[in-house]
């Protein structure tokens, strides 16, 4: 019972810290307004994209495959889906920025703007956990990769960005 306490607030805090590092995970500048036109996850690289998402498809458990073939290819599908979490977590980071330089900069505060940006930026991260803890899993063989609760909050904060635009910036 005495440890219980400290374990459970070290786990506490490492589980703080990690979401806080996948939600607030900055890129670097330059942003142009045809970067943000071209927003979208589908700018990460084709080899990087998981193909086929309907009925299990890439994501899928492998059907008639010796175990050997069948963790090979586990293996190469988690590399592909944690290549495709870092770019989308690098354009979310950018996209994040973005809005905050827009904040700053507009000449109206945005109070609800910027609420919706630190919603964003926390689901993000605990989605992004959530993610990455599947993708251990299945390289372990329990379950699926699903990229779809966390590409719905990318597409917000693209969507925001668009949205949040000067009207003299064309995107």
């Amino acid at each position: 019972m005495v440890l219980t306490i400290p374990i459970v607030a070290v786990l506490a805090v490492a589980l703080a810290w990690v979401i806080r590092r996948a939600a607030f995970h900055h890129s670097s500048l330059p942003l142009t307004a045809e970067w943000i036109a071209h927003l979208s996850d589908d700018r990460c690289p084709p080899e990087l994209r998981l193909p086929d998402r309907s009925a299990g498809g890439f994501l899928g458990a492998p059907q008639g495959l010796d175990r050997r073939t069948a963790a090979r290819l586990r293996r190469e599908r988690c590399q592909a889906f944690t290549n495709y979490l870092h770019c989308l977590q690098d354009d979310f980071g950018r996209a994040t920025l973005a809005l905050k330089v827009l904040l700053v900069q507009s000449r109206r505060d945005r109070p609800d703007l910027a609420v919706a940006l630190l919603h964003y930026q926390l689901t993000f991260g605990c989605r992004m956990v959530s993610a990455r803890t599947r993708l251990v899993l299945y390289g372990w063989g329990i379950g699926a990769l699903d990229v779809s609760r966390i590409e719905r909050v990318f597409h917000a904060v693209a969507a925001e960005l668009h949205a949040a635009l000067p009207a003299g910036v064309e995107a």
